[in-house]
């Protein structure tokens, strides 16, 4: 099979490396792609690793490129994407590139550095500006106010020497931030008990803070006091309010002349500012033009030396031994890849393949198409190596089975239309460089949406339902004539009966079936419900039956690839029996019914309910007539029959792996000698004929061990156990999976039923609000819009989810359980494909 219905088969290759090549070896497999490594030093720290310090110094650099696109951001540039694919850096360039970039970093530090202390001192020159500026005609006046007359504080009896002899009026200037200044001013007041007075003014226009380069207002202040000690009090709790003091002269010239200085300062220093921002833009643009590409080839290079990390050094120092997998299809191609990259080194790279016990890991080469599809497989598990793959199989029956549940003609052109506007924008870099989660959602789904829009619209046309609407793309198969001219329908008649019966029966008024779907005459039928009830829920049992059965028969594969021939007989057989014998049979006697019933015969036609479950009970109704001659027989025999399948399937598989490992144990104690023992055991580990090419084990019993390994684990005890869960899962899911396959005629009710119901409350009520084509106008575009938005909220958002959720539930649940166990691994290749987006 190919690799899309069965995993690819998976080798494990021992690589070869010489010491000097092998850094180019293991850089051109990551562009290829092609190959997992394995960890052959497991049990070394990474911090013991050959090749530790190499990833230190990449994540070294890997620091500096985080300051300096930091620093790109907080510039307010963009880094542009790195050109074309970037290989990864030979070894004896890291040290360039590593002194290159430590020597932009600093001179980016240097000269961020430069502005900064720019900034905050021309941020002080303003505040120094402002506090002189808003202080014009305080010194002298604020001493001489509080020289004039006494105060309630004045001492009455005065010193000897005068009482100006000893007072000195001094000022401490400065600012502060605005919500400092009322509890700084409670401060000085409370502290200093009065002997100062304290001016505090809020700044003309803001000043930019030199930190986060936003436009803030400060409140300077003019302190003036006598006394020493009042005067280091002021400092101290200036200091503890982080305020920013500069020097206050008495003399209103010196301050003008102050003033002026400090002005023209601020005028130098803008200038020196502005060459120091231009110098910084060049730096940022070096910055711009040598960060992508660097990151992108030192994100390289560490995944080179770890991925050197996982490979062991030979005992002669002269080469590293690696262990990879790889698909056996890729094995021409990396060996090319290694000798093309150790040409230079003058020893090739040597490749070959080596037997494993361990189970491969799982490789399945998918596309736009398939990814989406792949994806909802491997949500429930990723397949075991080389176990079919239901995902070309989930192609057409998930989009199917949604459909059945969602089928509406006009909802389905409305996904159909809405995935293939994603599919042909899917080329376009803004699609694609989208980052909304929810866009990205239905953009990575967009081929599952694409089917499952058209397969809704093939249902649609079947079940007749355009928006709820039927259509009359043919003409119908009852004709109305012919009934009123052969029943002789009085007047009398018709005004007492509101609901008239179509007998079909009768001659010429059912012509035939519809060409195609639901009659769109059963529409306007009063019993359409019972009628799409019956047919829908019937159709769900046969689509179930079907989709197990084939699930079952997809088990048929695995155990033929696997070498299981066994369980062909002892499973596979005995499940197909009971399941066909039991609900196959079911879906027989409907099938059955549909065509050996006519229309005249309609009334009087047995109840396929009554006969199951008299099937069951191994008794017959007298009311209820047989379908064909003999059916209690069949049934009978039907019910023994797969009642017989279940002991077969308890203990068929358990008794066969019994009694090979007794044969398979007597063999080998009565073949084994003393002596050669060894060399046995050896061939057996390469030549055994129950390991796959790949080495592995392909039996399931044997869980990846070698035969004497997997003699020695057998416990019969577990394997019966495991057997008895797998028939009671078989047999009690074989009732409920069938039972669970109604909930695509229920969901389909529902979704028929919300769509009546939403054109019954909406668009019939707006079309019936205005006759005149003015007022129909006008009404029914608020009328049409609140349609179309509850169309695209509830009917397609909701219950789309919904029909989705539960097409998912019967794919992983009911049809992959049969023959598919999900308990492998993907191939995770090591690549550079993330490093280069």
């Amino acid at each position: 099979m190919g690799s899309m219905f069965r995993g690819e088969e998976v080798a494990l290759v021992q690589l070869f490396l010489p010491t000097a090549a092998a850094y180019s070896c293991v850089s051109q497999l990551g562009e290829l792609g092609l190959v997992e490594f394995r960890d052959l030093n497991a049990s070394v720290s990474a911090f013991q690793r050959r090749f530790v310090a190499d990833v230190r110094r990449c994540e070294e650099l890997e620091k500096t490129f985080t300051f300096l696109q930091e620093e790109v951001r907080r510039a307010g540039l963009a880094l542009p994407a790195p050109e074309g694919r970037l290989p990864a850096p030979p070894p004896r360039d890291l040290l360039r590139i590593q002194e290159e970039t430590d020597r932009l970093a600093q001179e980016l530090r240097d000269v961020r550095g430069n502005q900064q202390a720019l900034q905050i001192q021309l941020h002080q020159l303003r505040l120094h500006s402002a506090v002189l500026g808003q202080g014009h005609g305080h010194g002298p006046p604020l001493a001489a106010a509080q020289m004039d007359g006494p105060s309630e504080r004045t001492p009455l009896l005065l010193a000897p020497g005068g009482p100006h002899e000893d007072l000195r009026v001094n000022f401490v200037a400065g600012a502060v931030e605005p919500h400092k200044a009322a509890a700084l001013e409670r401060l000085l007041w409370r502290a200093c008990r009065g002997f100062l007075i304290a001016s505090f003014r809020e700044t003309e226009q803001p000043l930019e803070d030199p930190v986060t380069g936003e436009p803030a207002t400060w409140m300077t202040f003019l302190i003036s006091y006598w006394g020493e000690q009042i005067g280091l009090k002021i400092r101290k709790i200036t200091d503890c309010f982080h305020c920013h003091v500069f020097p206050f002269l008495e003399q209103e010239e010196a301050r003008r002349a102050a003033l002026q200085q400090l002005q023209q300062q601020g005028q130098e220093l803008q200038e020196v500012l502005g060459e120091t921002e231009r110098f910084l833009s060049q730096v940022l643009g070096r910055v711009q033009q040598l960060l992508p590409p660097r990151q992108v080839q030192v994100r390289k290079m560490k995944a080179v030396y770890l991925a050197l990390n996982q490979c062991s050094v030979s005992t002669t120092h002269k080469c590293l031994i690696a262990e990879v997998w790889c698909a056996t299809r890729d094995l021409p191609a990396l060996q090319e890849a290694l000798r093309d990259s150790s040409s230079e080194a003058g020893v090739s790279a040597v490749a070959h393949r080596i037997p494993c016990r361990d189970m491969p890991p799982t490789l399945i080469r998918t596309n736009r198409f398939t990814a989406s599809f792949q994806g909802i497989v491997d949500a429930y598990g990723v397949g075991r190596y080389q176990e079919v793959n239901p995902a070309p199989y989930t192609i057409i029956t998930f989009p199917f089975l949604f459909a059945v549940m969602f089928g509406d003609v006009g909802h389905g052109l409305l996904m159909f239309l809405f995935a293939l506007a994603m599919v042909l924008a899917e080329d376009r870099p803004a699609v694609k460089a989208a980052q909304n989660e929810i866009w990205r959602t239905f953009f990575g789904g967009r081929y599952l949406l694409l089917l499952m829009g058209l397969f809704s619209v093939y249902t649609g046309f079947i079940y007749n339902e355009c928006f709820s609407r039927a259509t009359a793309i043919f003409p119908s198969g009852w004709n109305v004539a012919a009934m009123a001219n052969q029943s002789g329908w009085s007047d009398t008649f018709l005004a007492q009966h509101a609901v008239l019966t179509l007998d079909p029966s009768v001659n010429g008024v059912f012509l035939g079936p519809y060409p195609f779907g639901i009659d769109p005459v059963w529409s306007l039928a009063a019993n359409h419900l019972s009628f799409l009830n019956s047919f829908k829920m019937k159709m769900s049992v046969i689509l179930g039956v079907t989709h197990m059965a084939f699930g079952v028969v997809l088990g048929v594969f695995n155990h033929l690839h696997f070498g299981q021939k066994h369980r062909l007989l002892l499973e596979t057989l005995p499940e197909l029996t009971f399941l066909l014998g039991l609900f196959g049979y079911l879906v027989f006697l409907v099938v059955y019914k549909w065509l050996s019933v006519s229309a005249a015969s309609a009334a009087s036609a047995p109840s396929i309910l009554i006969h199951f479950i008299n099937m069951f009970l191994f008794s017959h109704s007298p009311t209820n007539l047989p379908l064909f001659p003999r059916q209690e027989v069949v049934q009978s025999t039907l019910v023994v029959l797969a009642l017989a399948t279940v002991p077969v399937l308890l203990l068929g598989t358990p008794l066969y792996l019994l009694r090979r490992h007794r044969r398979r144990r007597c063999l080998r104690h009565s073949q084994r000698a003393p002596a050669g023992g060894q060399e046995e055991d050896k061939a057996g580990l390469l030549d055994s004929p129950g390991v796959s090419e790949n080495g592995w084990g392909s039996d399931e019993e044997k869980a990846g061990c070698s035969e004497d390994e997997e003699e020695a684990k057998f416990v019969p005890s577990e394997v019966f156990m495991h057997q008895a869960i797998h028939t009671i899962e078989f047999c009690l899911g074989c009732i409920s999976n069938t039972a669970s396959y109604l909930r695509l005629w229920a969901l389909s009710l529902a979704h028929a039923q919300l769509s009546e119901v939403l054109w019954a409350m909406v668009m019939r009520l707006g079309l019936g609000m205005g006759r005149d084509v003015g007022v129909a106008a006008v009404v029914l575009v608020p009328i049409f819009a609140a349609f179309a938005v509850m169309t695209v909220a509830i009917l397609l958002v909701m219950e789309g989810l919904s029909a989705f959720l539960h097409a998912l539930r019967l794919h992983w649940v009911e049809f992959q359980n049969k023959f598919y166990s999900g308990t492998g691994y993907k191939l995770s290749p090591f690549t550079f494909a993330l490093e280069d987006e």
